[in-house]
């Protein structure tokens, strides 16, 4: 329906009839592989949801495959610019909505609530690299009804998010990934799948939300802070690490990993899941009341 929007050709008029270059800052690059966009949307898992909701619905090449999976696709854009193209490329897509703002600053459980009665809903996009973190634990950590979230990131970033914990890959977006969700790589996407073509190749992962966590916690926000504060310096050991972010003695530390059974000399990536949250148990307490001397 409307401008084929995987043909370079036609997406350059499109771009240049609305006065539109596309922006480094806001890593633009649209996808224009036409097997690519069907892939994803089958593999969001729409079904049974109300809805989807995408972020960086860009010129709408994803948003149309989207569409014809799910009851009604709420798009979120930030450049406003994209706009009166997203206007011409969506017209007579009737179950689809695009909500002007950045998905890190909107409040998603009232979005999700206003959109789609409150959900449960899938996330599917095509995210900018540069923000590809942020939004995976805001998607993760934010309590939010969601039962999957599928999308493109650099190949590298789906490697360390999809990284289990206890090989070297692994980070703690990695092991926020594991305690939320079972995450899967599904099919890698070459640099030149887009215009312009980016520096690195891509893959496509989604994360099916787990109903509980697979290992259970005091407190989910000490968790969190402990396995960021274990990798803020990788270089050192975990205790040395979590020491320095976290502003905790080192001898409490040690003592908190030895009372869980954890090597002293031990490294972040060699944690595992239930190890970060004995460790996370142990060090509740020194967290939310110690104040210690600097």
């Amino acid at each position: 329906m409307g401008i084929s929007l995987s043909d370079p050709g036609a997406v350059r008029e499109l771009l240049q009839r609305h006065g539109l270059r596309m922006s480094k800052a806001l890593g633009q690059n649209f996808l224009i592989n036409p097997s690519v966009c069907p892939r994803m949307a089958e593999a969001c898992r729409a079904e049974g949801c109300e809805g989807v909701l995408e972020i960086g619905p860009g010129v709408g090449v994803l948003t149309r495959e989207l569409s014809g999976v799910a009851k009604k696709v709420v798009s979120v854009e930030l450049d406003r610019r994209l706009l009166p193209i997203l206007s011409e490329t969506l017209a007579g897509y009737d179950n689809v909505e695009i909500v002007e703002g950045d998905i890190l600053k909107l409040d998603l459980h009232r979005l999700i609530e206003e959109k789609f009665a409150g959900g449960p809903v899938c996330v599917c996009a095509n995210l900018p690299y540069y923000i590809t973190s942020p939004v995976i634990m805001a998607l993760l950590e934010g309590e939010l009804p969601i039962r999957a979230v599928t999308v493109m990131v650099q190949r590298e970033a789906a490697k360390r998010l999809a990284a289990p914990p206890g090989v070297r890959e692994c980070g703690a977006v990695s092991v926020s990934v594991r305690y939320r969700s079972r995450p899967e790589v599904l099919f890698g996407v070459s640099r030149g799948s887009f215009m312009p073509p980016p520096n690195v190749d891509s893959a496509v992962i989604r994360f099916d939300m787990l109903g509980e966590p697979p290992v259970k916690v005091r407190d989910e926000g000490v968790f969190f802070k402990v396995a960021r504060g274990a990798f803020a310096q990788r270089r050192k050991t975990a205790a040395n690490s979590i020491s320095g972010a976290l502003r905790v003695p080192k001898d409490i530390v040690e003592l908190r990993m030895a009372e869980a059974g954890i090597e002293k000399n031990i490294r972040a990536e060699r944690l595992t899941l239930e190890q970060f949250g004995a460790l996370a148990d142990g060090l509740a307490d020194d967290l939310l009341g110690g104040d210690w001397d600097e």
